[in-house]
């Protein structure tokens, strides 16, 4: 995942692009995917609009609350605290029939907090909040890259100042949960020195949106894969 302020100003004038097989919030924020109706209608599923990116008449998001015998539901592996049963939910391999009516995310042991370096004091500190906030909720965390800020003055990875909290069973295993902490970093954008955040694909930066629900940030191209979308961890940059 790469960003900087030259990256943020240029998606935010971008038309968001359909991300196809990736996550969704259904009706009532049960866990859906992107996929075509005729797809989502042939796997008894239900389409609503408006939920994925730029929203195309052929791709909607589409969600199957109930699955198999009760009380199965179709959501993403990653978000299931029980087994899963292969074909009979709509879209990827990954969304899957949970033999469970639990609800909940995580479920981790407590990361690693990165240690004060390379990595900025107010990245770890507002990495520490979160945590502190979600316990269970991040797997781990990210902060610098293999990159010198010299070099990259723009990007807030190289620089230390940004941090992936991810949240799902793997890198590139989608899940639903990051809204609630992408949401939580919106509303503490003070005290944590905050400069954007990103959750599933939309972006919020407090020095140019206001407060809203993460259903109305500003939506960023489809850059092709779980990670690079940010459907399976949050970012956060940090001032």
């Amino acid at each position: 995942m790469r960003t900087s302020s030259i990256f943020i100003t240029v998606l935010a004038s971008h038309f968001a692009n359909a991300a196809l097989n990736e996550p969704c919030y259904g009706t009532n924020g049960v866990a859906g995917v992107c996929v075509s109706t005729a797809s989502c209608s042939s796997s008894g599923g239900v389409s609503i609009s408006g939920a994925c990116p730029s929203d195309p008449a052929d791709v909607k998001c589409c969600s199957k609350p109930s699955c198999g015998a009760s009380p199965g539901n179709c959501r993403w592996t990653s978000d299931c605290a029980a087994s899963s049963l292969s074909n009979l939910c709509p879209g990827p391999s990954g969304f899957k029939c949970c033999q469970s009516s639990a609800q909940g995310f995580g479920g981790y042991s407590a990361p690693t907090i990165p240690a004060v370096g390379g990595c900025k004091q107010v990245s770890v500190d507002g990495a520490k909040k979160v945590v502190a906030a979600f316990p269970g909720r991040v797997r781990e965390i990210g902060c610098t890259r293999a990159c010198a800020c010299n070099a990259n003055p723009t990007s807030d990875h190289c620089c230390g100042k940004a941090v992936d909290l991810m949240c799902s069973d793997a890198g590139g295993t989608p899940t639903i949960s990051g809204r609630q902490i992408a949401e939580w970093v919106m509303n503490n954008r003070g005290s944590l020195n905050l400069k954007y955040v990103i959750w599933g694909q939309r972006i919020w930066n407090p020095s140019i949106d206001g407060v809203k629900s993460w259903t109305s940030w500003r939506g960023m191209e489809d850059r092709g894969d779980v990670t690079q979308n940010h459907w399976d961890h949050v970012h956060i940059s940090f001032n």
